[in-house]
């Protein structure tokens, strides 16, 4: 009876404090001057093709480059161009334009999905019908996807950034990328996310942490390394949990890794790991909140 109350308090707990601007990752500081922004794309345009064009990046519109033919062009071969993949989400209505790199998307559905980019500081502008209302710098790295969420009346959020593996190129649902990062549980928890350890994997991050880390303060550094770039099922949170000595440590690091977790529906495991039921109701508590 105690599990069934405490499953039913953490699904109405999530289903309360469901999605909600800004309440999820890291915000990203709006570098688009006041002039820039109220000028449109088109005066933009025009500006930048009379300029000389050292922003580092292609320039198609630039006339002088297009009548200009190298009689001798240098190929390169075997040149390491670098991978990586940016997804950005915009969840209000109306015609947004979104440049990344020497990239740009524009439509109404919200959805921006950048691949084949470089790796490096890549800076990232958003348009509102033609004008520029937000932009800055994306530290994207090789061989990653970078997650992100924008509010006109926010901002940018960064809501993760995880190593692709194993050629994964797409997923299953659009919304799983971003539902986990809310608390929500886009198809009731079977989502199959590239990130998270397999049982294999996952037993060789603990016999690692057990091999290296002997008392609790250095086992909770070792998993909130592993944390900034991998997820973590339930099951797998009880077990690191559990593995602690002290019950202040349990109740910090469950609370630590509720937001890395993939089926947070099944959080209630996690609770079973701590010692007391304070414990167990102020994780309780702070889910709720969350």
């Amino acid at each position: 009876m105690k599990k069934i109350f405490t499953v039913c308090a953490i699904l109405s707990g999530l289903l309360f404090f469901a999605q909600e601007a800004g309440k999820a990752g890291e915000l990203l500081k709006n570098e688009a001057s006041k002039r820039e922004m109220e000028s449109s794309t088109v005066q933009r345009e025009s500006s930048r093709n009379n300029n000389s064009g050292n922003s580092g990046f292609r320039n198609p519109n630039n006339q002088k480059n297009q009548n200009r033919r190298p009689t001798n062009p240098n190929y390169q071969w075997n040149q390491n161009y670098g991978y990586a993949e940016v997804f950005l989400r915009i969840p209000e209505q109306g015609y947004f334009s979104v440049e990344l790199a020497d990239q740009m998307i524009a439509n109404n559905s919200g959805r921006y999905r950048f691949f084949d980019l470089p790796s490096g500081r890549i800076p990232i502008s958003i348009y509102d019908n033609g004008y520029l209302i937000y932009r800055t710098t994306l530290n994207v790295r090789n061989n990653s996807r970078m997650v992100l969420d924008f509010f006109t009346d926010e901002g940018l959020y960064l809501l993760d950034s995880y190593p692709l593996q194993n050629g994964y190129y797409g997923f299953n649902n659009w919304n799983d990328l971003w539902n986990n990062p809310y608390g929500n549980s886009g198809n009731n928890g079977n989502v199959n996310y590239p990130n998270v350890m397999d049982h294999l994997t996952f037993q060789q991050f603990m016999s690692a942490m057990k091999k290296d880390a002997w008392f609790d303060d250095k086992k909770i550094a070792f998993i909130n390394q592993q944390g900034r770039h991998a997820m973590f099922t339930s099951e797998q949170i009880a077990v690191l949990v559990k593995d602690l000595s002290f019950d202040k440590n349990k109740i910090a690091l469950a609370k630590s890794l509720f937001s890395k977790c993939v089926d947070k529906q099944k959080y209630f495991v996690v609770g079973d790991a701590l010692d007391f039921e304070s414990s167990r109701k102020d994780l309780l508590d702070f889910i709720s909140k969350n």
